[in-house]
């Protein structure tokens, strides 16, 4: 392998390591972040809603139910007055049993609305807590509306960069030979995508380790078209 080939290697993982960082990048967005967060405070929203309504619910339903009934107890009460004081009936015990059934009325009635009032008080919390996520919630997808504008902004960016990265990369690939091609991809999908390493000085610039000297030696005395591995990695090795 020409040194021209291993400059191309070279070339080519430096393009596909740049993919692979900006594949990162754009998985990792903080935009993405932010927007997976803005989602599980509405998931949370949306849970306190549907428990605070049902509870809401609950409380209007009795009430909704002891305001029907006093509703009846007025309505049976007008009618009781208007038997009392439409001078139909003359007789006085029937009279002092309508004033009578006229003062039971008015107890239920009193009771009611009592009860009415203690419902509307343990409504109100609801109602209160209601507002604030409502206004919250409308808060929250505003905000999303906004990141999610950024994110696609920021999404634009980065594939615009991956689309130039590619296009150099195919270039680049079209110039090194097939069979080396064939073994570069390999060890890419082996070993966390980079194939290719830099010998600088001792060390292997993939795997971060020291040769051993007398692999360096060996290596020093190698042709220039010998195909050169770490033994630490077995990474190709692009000499100095």
């Amino acid at each position: 392998m020409t040194g021209s080939e291993l400059g191309d290697l070279l070339a080519l993982q430096d393009l596909d390591t740049g993919l692979d960082q900006r594949r990162h990048r754009r998985s990792h967005l903080p935009e993405r972040a932010e927007l997976a967060a803005i989602d599980r405070e509405a998931a949370e929203l949306a849970a306190t809603t549907a428990e605070a309504t049902v509870g809401r619910d609950e409380i209007a339903g009795r009430q909704a139910a002891v305001e029907a009934e006093l509703a009846t107890t007025e309505e049976r009460m007008a009618s009781v007055n208007r038997r009392l004081y439409g001078g139909e009936v003359r007789a006085s015990r029937d009279l002092q049993a309508l004033a009578a059934d006229v003062e039971t009325l008015k107890g239920r009635a009193s009771s009611l609305e009592d009860e009415v009032l203690e419902l509307m008080e343990l409504r109100e919390p609801f109602e209160t807590r209601l507002a604030a996520v409502s206004a919250r919630t409308a808060a929250l997808a505003e905000r999303r509306l906004v990141t999610a504008e950024a994110l696609a902004l920021s999404e634009a960016t980065v594939d615009e960069e991956l689309d130039r990265l590619a296009k150099q990369r195919a270039d680049a690939a079209a110039s090194v030979p097939a069979e080396l091609l064939g073994t570069y991809d390999r060890l890419r999908a082996r070993l966390d995508g980079v194939a290719v390493a830099r010998l600088v000085g001792n060390h292997c610039d993939g795997c971060h380790l020291t040769l051993p000297s007398m692999e360096l030696d060996r290596i020093r005395h190698l042709a220039e078209r010998e195909v050169v591995t770490c033994d630490q990695c077995g990474r190709i090795l692009v000499r100095s």
